[in-house]
């Protein structure tokens, strides 16, 4: 039976850092972003607030400011590697996140499956964010066994990496998780944890489970 490998982004395969805070650091609205991204964390706006301001932070943005967050930010060593292998097996890897949709989708060129994220207008804005499109912790599994349908794959075939609270939901419905880099919400739930720079050495943790 193949696998399915669903990996969360920002404090995951970014490390220490978000999607949207390395956007912001090219418009100079780093300091901004950082507080938002605290506030979201601690329960203090929702997801669909949380997009909403940092859309309205973005008034600016441009392709370009996109493209150069991606290929500037702190991406864990090997993800490329990871999901080659994965591939070559006969399993599949996805991205969700919360993170706009527009900076998550590029890493289907890194070789992910598909690649999820909160539904964010075509870049330059020119509408709102539909708070409908935004995702949350729940959204993630909901996603999951959506994909799981695609790919023919049980969720008893799921691996889910994560860091965060917008995890926990995820790793409370597969059998095999790994907390990279995490923080404490997800220190009961987790089945491992690794700490360090480099996708493939959290990979080996399951890599030869199944």
């Amino acid at each position: 039976m193949a696998r399915l490998h669903l990996f969360d982004l920002d404090g995951t395969l970014l490390h220490g850092t978000s999607a949207p805070v390395e956007i912001s650091r090219q418009l100079g609205l780093e300091a901004e972003t950082l507080a938002l991204d605290e506030a979201v964390l601690a329960g203090l706006i929702t997801p669909p607030q949380y997009a909403t301001r940092v859309r309205e932070l973005w008034t600016d943005l441009t392709e370009a400011h996109v493209t150069a967050a991606f290929e500037s930010a702190p991406w864990l060593a090997r993800i490329r590697d990871v999901w080659a292998e994965i591939s070559g097996k006969g399993d599949y890897c996805a991205v969700v996140s919360l993170s706009p949709s527009f900076f998550v989708e590029r890493l289907t060129g890194w070789g992910a499956h598909a690649a999820y994220g909160s539904r964010f207008p075509a870049v330059p804005f020119t509408e709102p964010v539909d708070p409908s499109g935004v995702l949350s912790a729940a959204a993630k599994v909901l996603i999951a066994d959506r994909l799981c349908a695609e790919f023919g794959i049980r969720r008893a075939d799921c691996v889910a990496y994560g860091d965060s609270s917008s995890d926990r939901d995820l790793f409370g419905v597969v059998p095999v998780s790994v907390a990279v880099n995490a923080d404490r919400h997800l220190s009961d739930v987790s089945t491992h944890s690794y700490r360090g720079k480099d996708l493939w050495e959290a990979y080996e943790l399951v890599r030869h489970a199944r």
